[in-house]
């Protein structure tokens, strides 16, 4: 994670970003779902059908009102036999069977586009987790965590729970309406153009709202980001925030981003509701205008009774599915704003990865290492943090890298592992430039021992065998043995089968080190970095520790980067780091008598302050 403010946001928590166009990011969303056109046709095609066969009813139904309104009329004059029974029943049995039809083409559509959305919400987290891991770290320093998270699970949700909701009822209402019209034509076309004369002012309603609305729905899912990012940090680090006693600091600060979050959303909320009332006014304006205008047709002797039910039905039938195309904007919008993030994501400028010139198992690996006038910086050249760096490491050697906080030591080391790469000089691995060899082919080659141990939520055994996946389990205890931890592990309730939390309670900090020791023994690389590995334990921990990275660097060449100089006065290379250069260099007894910057830090450590009491 890159440096945070003093309540944890990254640099893109506070949602400060350009803003969205809706247009993009629906075309987005259609490219990403062309692999679904077939399916998404036949949803089409069933919600067509369904729809015919649902508005073809009220036309069916009228008649049997025809037919029973004359029927009544011959009884009153008795001009005939009556109401004839038979012809409405046989009419409501084609009704029932109409309806019968529509369902199940509902169910079709239903259950095809439910399977449509579930592919593309199995399918974008795949391609989520995947960009994770093809993203550099420099990303990583300028975005929080909780973001990402939140772009994995609450806008890949959203996404997919509108896919399977708001699109199919987007096609019903699309097919109803057209088919609707079709059939009021039929009946009247001078009501008609009553009917029609609402939609340019529900239409121009629902835009307005739109255009407002969906800039908070935006705010909404970036703010959800940011509240993610908070909660993720302060969850983390909750002991730290305890002993501190920062518990109203971290409460004012989640405060202020679920603010922003509050108001966001009843914002977007608020005008999206807005919505649906004011269209069932301007519909209910349209169905007076209708039934006014029907009745005095009707009187005139232009329509029948049959005629009217019908058509006021289809009025109702052709203003429901716009109040619908209303009710779901707010979805829409917020599927938009949710593709934005997740496909502003997905477009990430990913690690360049050119077609390798060597490969390790071409070369039978040594590990002779030189550093040649490597020049670094995060933000650029601009800025470097690594200036005019030269070394030369051969192939078993141990080499420390010692110098005050911020010197550059671990960043030569993420360097070598091609973390980052250089903006000048070169960095070779037995005589070929990193550069040459894939990442993950480079990094079979070196193992890492950091201060903080990590460790997952598994066995012992397994969080062993992490470091090389394909390893028995005699193989796992011969690397714990030889790593100092067999013993201790042996202790343990289940001992190889113990599961372990992510944080790795149950084990201490120097036993949870001792097992990324056997995991790196295990995985039998080349070259090994051991950075602060003794640095949070106590005393007797460290000598334990000591003996599992003496087995840990026999015959490897070893980086050790060291606060505590006691632990490398044995390296055959010690390099001394200031300002991103190398200062002295050599190994601990030729620094001593040097009197220089290496000697001076060694005194600090082990002289007493002057006027301190013994």
């Amino acid at each position: 994670m890159g440096p945070r403010g003093p309540h944890g946001h990254g640099p893109m928590a506070a949602g400060g970003q350009k803003a969205k166009n809706f247009g993009r990011s629906g075309r987005e969303l259609l490219r990403y779902l062309k692999p679904f056109r077939g399916l998404l046709v036949m949803v089409m095609l069933f919600a067509a059908a369904s729809t015919v066969f649902t508005i073809a009813g009220p036309k069916v139904l009228a008649l049997a009102t025809d037919e029973l309104a004359a029927g009544l009329m011959r009884t009153i004059t008795g001009a005939g036999e009556g109401i004839d029974f038979i012809y409405i029943g046989r009419v409501l049995l084609v009704l029932g069977g109409l309806y019968l039809a529509g369902a199940g083409f509902s169910y079709l559509q239903g259950h095809i586009m439910a399977g449509v959305s579930t592919q593309v919400h199995f399918g974008l987290r795949n391609a989520i987790t995947h960009k994770i891991n093809c993203l550099p770290l420099s990303y990583f320093h300028k975005t929080t965590q909780g973001d990402v998270l939140s772009r994995m699970t609450n806008d890949v949700d959203a996404l997919s729970t509108s896919l399977s909701q708001s699109v199919t009822q987007l096609i019903t209402s699309a097919c109803t309406m057209i088919g609707v019209l079709v059939l009021m034509l039929t009946i009247s076309w001078q009501l008609t153009l009553v009917v029609l004369c609402i939609l340019p002012v529900s239409f121009g309603l629902v835009l307005g709202i739109v255009k407002v609305s969906q800039r908070h729905f935006q705010g909404q899912q970036e703010y959800l980001g940011s509240v993610n990012g908070q909660v993720e940090e302060m969850y983390g680090g909750h002991l730290v925030v305890k002993a501190f006693g920062r518990e109203e600091q971290a409460a004012a600060a989640f405060d202020a981003e679920n603010e922003k979050l509050y108001n966001a959303g009843w914002k977007a909320n608020f005008l999206s509701g807005l919505m649906h009332p004011v269209m069932s006014f301007v519909g209910n304006l349209g169905y007076v205008a209708v039934c006014v205008a029907g009745a005095a047709m009707a009187a005139g002797g232009a329509m029948t009774i049959g005629g009217i039910q019908a058509f006021i039905q289809y009025v109702r039938s052709f203003t429901q599915p716009v109040m619908q195309l209303a009710s779901i904007g707010s979805q829409l919008q917020m599927t938009v704003a949710a593709a934005e993030r997740i496909f502003e994501f997905l477009g990430e400028e990913e690690e360049a990865e050119p077609e390798p010139l060597a490969r390790m198992a071409d070369l039978n690996p040594k590990g002779d290492i030189t550093f040649s006038h490597v020049r670094f910086g995060y933000n650029g050249p601009e800025e470097p943090v690594i200036k005019d760096f030269s070394a030369e490491v051969k192939a078993g050697q141990k080499v420390a890298i010692v110098g005050p906080t911020g010197a550059g030591k671990t960043t030569m080391v993420k360097l070598l592992m091609r973390f980052h790469d250089i903006d000048g000089g070169e960095i070779t691995f037995d005589g070929h430039p990193v550069t040459d060899f894939t990442r993950e082919d480079l990094r079979t080659e070196f193992g890492m021992v950091l201060q903080d141990a990590w460790l997952y939520n598994a066995t012992i055994m397994e969080n062993i065998r992490y470091g090389r996946l394909g390893a028995t389990d005699e193989e796992v205890v011969q690397a714990a043995k030889a790593a100092q931890a067999d013993h201790f592990i042996r202790t343990l309730p289940g001992g190889y089968q113990m599961v372990l939390s992510e944080d790795g309670e149950g084990v201490s900090q120097g036993q949870r080190q001792l097992l990324t020791i056997a995991r790196a023994i295990l995985a039998d690389p080349r070259v090994m970095i051991l950075d602060e590995a003794t640095s949070s334990v106590d005393t007797r921990t460290e000598v334990l520790l000591q003996r599992a990275m003496d087995n840990l660097m026999q015959g490897r060449t070893s980086f050790i980067i060291a606060h505590r100089l006691s632990t490398i006065q044995g390296a055959d290379l010690i390099l001394c780091m200031k300002d991103g250069d190398i200062v002295e260099q050599g190994t601990h007894d030729s620094l001593i008598a040097k009197n220089g910057f290496y000697a001076e830090l060694y005194r600090s450590q082990f002289q007493r302050p002057a006027g301190a009491r013994s």
